[in-house]
């Protein structure tokens, strides 16, 4: 090699040049790079090196995310490289082809008016001496290179030729440091050496890792590329023996497989659809290699096609008298739901099939909808099935998932049937109110076909992509709500409406079915343990307030648990008996107490009716009136719907001051405060519209309301009165609560039909179809005007 290693630049170059950022490249001396540059500072310096004998001088950025980095974001020394070739494209990105010719030292960054970064350097030289040390050291890494590029399979064999035409030991090592695959940081301290040995040496380092690496990662490759050919050949070979095995009349236990699969498709009495389904896979199944992903999913697909009841019925026990038997047996109560039921069955006997609308059952928690479904089953022998929608957000939950993935499957109807192995089962859809949505779906859409009479014979699981009949199936759902359901799925129900059950209701169900359920599952005898009708009642009202009976049968076991620990620890074999006073003994301090009227008339006050998903409710209104700036003030967590009817219940006051005696200057100096007690928890709905208005009226008026009547209705601007709902929820609250009056809109006079005469025995129901009744009512001296505007 020559001994003259100086740098030679062609021209004198400017103590001051422009910037060029370089992100995830380094350019050595001697080395020709094409960049792409996008940033506008950079495509400025660029520029103004077009204008100044083109050079620029590189520097790398230390982070590499930094998009417009300061000068303490690039290091310190960089490569002087002269424009070859500029190219615009058409992205606006411009290519820049660079010669690198010498490294150099920044001394001082400096900042110019065209947002571009320049730089005072001095140009770092060169050794020029090569002595026997250096000279080794080169041979070394030549011959370290070689290897690492037979090695790596991203730098082309005919690089080598190109380092034995070089005869400069420093464009040698800058050549190979270039071609080094390694991190941005460990080749800017190539860049920065003080001296082409330290470069060497650090090149015999570097060389050396990236030798083992690509060593390490040739082995792993060999590994799998062993394990490929080992499978295919392992292929290969089976296809062999089982030629050879046909040959000699034999068969192997693949071929038995795929001919059982065969037999089992043509048994199945599938539809034709699904057989010609069926076999089409099993054709494709031959020609897959078992080791293959594919043949698992194939070979799952198939059983599931196998699995599914296509033409497997239970046969249909339509016995009313039966039913009728089973329902009385299961149930207490619940005279309205028992006879749609034996309607449906009667239905189903005269013609033979399936037919009429879906029945939901719309009720409080602990009611029995759950439990009438499974009646419904075992009065028709059929099998029962129970899907849970309650935080169903997905399709796929109902129509399963697609065959383009291992571990799809079909969804919950299809995954149900197989599990009943008939097609016409009682499917009960729980919790039909509590389903959701998002980015994966609506399953109550999905669910708009599997309820449509007219439209689930042809019910299509996306994984099983055969059509399905679903008409045989009895479909039964279920929701605390009837709100929360959906409007399109609620129109191809038919409602019924299990309200909550009274203290006599429950009692009777504690004596029939709960207590000898739970001596049953406690170990205990009739003889060892007694309730008494008080102590039952005393549950009911004082540690089980709800609407249904989960929580009664809760504190029964309860007590039953702490019975039967008295009789394994003390042997105790005689009768325990439990009384009303000894409930705290076993149930501790009584959880609830019933909510009871005003014990006298109060200014302001009123009391109101409520319907909540745990049963009916009183609801105490508190008004008061404030000397201050005029406004409403609304407290006790009320629902927007609440808060409206308390704005309208006031304009209506505002709008009749004098009908009710009011100085109509008494909204502009006060402010009204309208407060529903227990204010953590939330209320809301229209039939507090008339409370909220004798509330205000009697706190303006000074005039007290009757405290034994209760009253619930909607209220418009013109003072008439409109229907609610929950109508018998709501006499039950006002029974359990003391109220000896109720006031019901007229509208709901129809609605008292359907209610037990023991649901208002007690109770004297008066009908209201304007605010005039209410007053009239409401108010025991009344007012001595008459209203003549309510229409």
């Amino acid at each position: 090699m020559a001994n003259d290693r100086k740098t030679e630049i062609p021209i004198e170059l400017s103590s001051k040049l422009p910037v060029l950022p370089l992100k995830e490249t380094i350019v050595f001396p001697y080395m020709i790079y094409p960049l792409l540059i996008g940033r506008e500072s950079s495509i400025k310096a660029v520029q103004n090196a077009l204008l100044h004998e083109k050079y620029v001088l590189l520097i790398a950025q230390k982070d590499i995310l930094q998009e417009n980095p300061e000068a303490r974001d690039l290091y310190r020394t960089g490569v002087i490289a002269r424009i070859l070739q500029i190219l615009k494209l058409p992205n606006g990105i411009v290519k820049v082809l660079v010669e690198g010719l010498t490294r150099a030292k920044v001394n001082r960054f400096i900042r110019t008016k065209g947002s571009f970064t320049q730089a005072k350097y001095e140009v770092v030289p060169e050794s020029d001496q090569i002595t026997p040390q250096n000279e080794a050291a080169l041979r070394h890494v030549i011959s370290q290179f070689k290897e690492y590029v037979l090695l790596n399979r991203d730098i082309p064999d005919e690089i080598l030729l190109s380092i034995e035409s070089v005869d400069n030991i420093q464009r040698v090592s800058d050549f190979i440091a270039a071609h080094v695959s390694k991190r941005i940081e460990d080749k800017q301290m190539l860049v920065e050496v003080a001296s082409v040995d330290e470069e060497l040496m650090m090149l015999v380092e570097m060389l050396q890792q990236e030798k083992d690496i690509l060593e390490i990662e040739k082995d792993i490759d060999d590994q799998v590329r062993g394990r490929m050919q080992s499978s295919q050949r392992n292929f290969y070979l089976q296809e062999q023996l089982r030629v050879i095995k046909q040959e000699l009349g034999e068969e192997d236990d693949s071929y038995n497989e795929l001919g059982a699969l065969n037999k089992k498709i043509k048994k199945a009495k599938m539809p034709r659809e699904a057989k010609n389904k069926a076999l089409e896979d099993l054709e494709k199944l031959r020609y897959t290699p078992p080791m293959s992903p594919e043949y698992t999913v194939i070979r799952n697909y198939l059983d599931w096609l196998l699995a599914i009841p296509w033409n497997k019925r239970s046969r249909d026990n339509l016995n009313l008298i039966t039913a009728k038997k089973i329902l009385d047996e299961d149930h207490y109560g619940l005279k309205k739901p028992k006879e749609r039921i034996l309607e449906q069955l009667s239905v189903m006997k005269l013609v033979e099939k399936v037919k009429g609308p879906i029945l939901c059952l719309v009720g409080p928690p602990g009611v029995g909808k759950t439990s009438l479904g499974k009646s419904i089953a075992r009065s028709l022998d059929r099998q029962f099935i129970r899907i849970s929608l309650g935080g169903a957000r997905d399709e796929a939950e109902i129509r399963g998932h697609r065959r383009t993935y291992i571990g799809s499957m079909p969804g919950r109807i299809i995954q149900s049937l197989k599990k009943a192995g008939t097609k016409n089962p009682v499917f009960l859809l729980d919790e039909l109110d509590k389903m959701s949505m998002d980015f994966r779906g609506d399953p109550a859409s999905a669910l708009l076909e599997v309820l449509d009479p007219e439209q689930n014979k042809t019910f299509s699981d996306h994984y099983i992509e055969v059509e399905f009949d679903l008409s045989e199936v009895l479909f039964i759902t279920t929701a605390n709500v009837r709100h929360n359901i959906p409007e399109p799925l609620l129109d191809r129900m038919e409602v019924i409406d299990l309200p909550g059950y009274m203290e006599y209701d429950k009692l009777e169900i504690a004596r029939r079915h709960l207590i000898p359920k739970q001596l049953n599952e406690n170990g205990l005898k009739k003889h060892q343990i007694k309730f008494t009708d008080s102590a039952i009642l005393g549950i009911i009202r004082n540690y089980s307030r709800e609407a249904g009976v989960r929580n009664l049968e809760r504190s029964i076991s309860n007590i039953c648990r702490k019975i039967a620990k008295e009789v394994v620890l003390k042997e105790d074999k005689g009768q325990f008996v439990v009384t009303a006073r000894s409930l705290k003994k076993y149930l501790g301090v009584i959880q609830y107490s019933d909510k009871h009227a005003e014990s006298v008339t109060q200014i302001g006050s009123a009391t109101g009716l409520a319907w909540t998903e745990f049963g009916g409710d009183i609801l105490q209104i508190e008004v008061t009136i404030m000397k201050g700036k005029s406004g409403l003030t609304l407290t006790g967590q009320l629902g927007d719907v609440m808060k409206e009817s308390a704005r309208a219940a006031l304009s209506f006051i505002r709008s009749n001051t004098e009908l009710l005696e009011i100085d109509p200057d008494v909204f502009e100096k006060n402010e009204i405060h309208i407060h529903a007690p227990e204010g953590a928890i939330p209320k809301d709905g229209p039939s507090a519209g008339i409370t909220m208005a004798v509330a205000m009226i009697s706190a303006f008026t000074r005039k007290p309301v009757d405290n034994e009547l209760a009253m619930t209705g909607e209220i418009t601007l013109r003072g008439n009165v409109l229907p609610i709902g929950g109508l018998t929820e709501k006499l039950l609250a006002a029974r359990r609560s003391g109220i000896k009056t109720v006031l019901l809109p007229e509208k709901n006079r129809k609605d008292l039909s359907e209610i037990s005469t023991r649901v208002t025995r007690g109770l004297q129901l008066n009908f209201v179809g304007t605010m005039n009744d209410v007053l009239k009512f409401a108010f025991r001296n009344g007012f001595t005007k008459k209203r003549n505007t309510v229409s």
